[in-house]
């Protein structure tokens, strides 16, 4: 008998079998989806289905800031908060859109040890106190990205950008659920912050429901209103929302620390532009706060996926190339230099530098090209390293309502390298049982 064995299916052709089923399924009967896979290190086309057509990206559209803002700024950029002195016992305070400043992520950026060193530096100048606290700031109306819903913008994952950011853009809504589902909730106002600015209307979900409460902005008012729900079986329950203006809630916080500290003893806050006379009687910088590197910023982006980050970033290619930060100049920033290194800029139809816009539109092949690209690079290890871990994969995820994708690298068992980007829009049924699926497609890269 002569020996009989059958070919190999090649990764490719796994891939179609796999896609293909995957199309067939019932959650993609009314959704487009697109996969596309090169070899990382010949840059061959593996597989292709719909490289080509611009889908919502959600937040794989991160990996595209990341590259962008590491190319444009370099690894070890800065962010500068500055701090002068007028001609009286007077401090000023310049935001430049650092959006670590106050953030419990990083050892500098503590609230408590940005108050110390602030202190700290001034009292070594002679001054014992300030009588007066200003707010240069420059902030547009316009800060809100195009297409951001009205749901997202009151959360602390739509918290938008601003000249001067704090704390991350958010606070903390701590929730006394009922006894049963039903029940109304209670906020606690010894632990939230800005509690009488909230209305709420929040209900208590039965137990182990999760976090089912949503903030929406009343519009023409400072206020709040609290929908949704919070789970029963816990004495407390908090979510977050977004601090709409985290230039007080700064300013506030520091009178606070110094207050205690004998350092200041009234409560005058004020906020000006920087054009404004009053700039003209300031003396000199006495205190620069620096932001954790760009390398740790984009790590903390990717890895938790914040939306405020990204936002800053894009600002921030504005405000380094043409001296004011807007999203639109960011994003227009961002398209013309991909276009320069050969992309076609109708493929990076963007409107922010996160995701969260569902008017964003992508294609995979510029996501996979972007990714090529960056593996050329000398600061590729820490874009990597800033790539969480899914299904045993590099790769970024991103999640909007009846959008999911994921995007990245991955090495085989045989030694082959890939890059890859799978976006699906518009599926039913639960994000869940998508995920899955197209993670049984992707395995077949292993």
């Amino acid at each position: 008998l002569l020996p009989f064995t059958l070919p190999a299916q090649t990764v490719s052709q796994k891939l179609q079998k796999a896609f293909q089923q995957f199309e067939n399924d019932e959650q993609l009967k009314h959704a487009i989806s697109s996969l596309y896979v090169i070899d990382a290190k010949t840059g061959q086309v593996v597989f292709d289905k719909n490289a080509q057509v611009g889908l919502a990206p959600a937040s794989t559209q991160k990996i595209i800031t990341s590259v962008t803002a590491f190319e444009l700024l370099g690894s070890g950029y800065r962010y500068k908060t500055l701090f002068l002195i007028g001609s009286q016992n007077d401090l000023y305070v310049i935001g430049n859109g650092d959006p670590t400043f106050g953030s419990w992520r990083y050892q500098n950026t503590i609230d408590s040890l940005i108050f110390k060193s602030l202190i700290t530096k001034i009292r070594s100048k002679g001054k014992n106190k300030i009588d007066k606290f200003t707010l240069l700031d420059n902030e547009t109306l316009k800060n809100i990205p195009s297409g951001w819903i009205y749901e997202d913008i009151g959360n602390y994952y739509g918290a938008p950008s601003k000249s001067l950011n704090w704390r991350e853009n958010q606070f903390d809504i701590i929730f006394i659920p009922g006894e049963k589902e039903g029940d109304d909730t209670q906020i606690d106002t010894t632990a939230t912050f800005g509690w009488n600015y909230l209305i709420n209307n929040c209900k208590t979900g039965r137990n182990g429901s999760g976090d089912n409460a949503y903030v929406y902005f009343l519009p023409g008012q400072y206020k709040s209103v609290i929908e949704g729900t919070i789970p029963a079986g816990v004495k407390r329950f908090s979510i977050s929302a977004t601090d709409n203006t985290p230039n007080l809630s700064f300013a506030l916080s520091f009178l606070k620390y110094a207050s205690a500290k004998q350092f200041f003893n009234g409560d005058d806050v004020n906020i000006i532009p920087p054009l404004n006379p009053y700039y003209k009687t300031i003396k000199d910088t006495i205190y620069t706060h620096y932001s954790p590197s760009l390398d740790s910023i984009i790590y903390w982006f990717n890895k938790k996926s914040i939306n405020l980050y990204g936002e800053a970033l894009i600002k921030t290619f504005a405000y380094e190339k043409q001296g004011f930060g807007s999203t639109d100049s960011g994003v227009a920033i961002v398209k013309k230099f991909w276009k320069q290194k050969g992309l076609d800029e109708d493929e990076l139809n963007i409107y922010d530098g996160s995701g969260l816009s569902p008017l964003n539109r992508v294609t995979t092949h510029a996501q996979v090209e972007i990714l090529k690209y960056a593996k050329t690079k000398d600061w590729f290890p820490y874009f990597l390293k800033s790539l969480p871990d899914y299904n045993g994969m590099t790769m970024k995820s991103g999640t909007i309502s009846d959008v999911k994708g994921f995007c990245g690298y991955h090495k085989a068992k045989d030694g082959k390298e890939y890059i890859f980007s799978f976006l699906v829009n518009n599926y039913s049924g639960k994000t869940s049982g998508l995920v899955q699926k197209m993670y049984t497609v992707l395995d077949e890269l292993k």
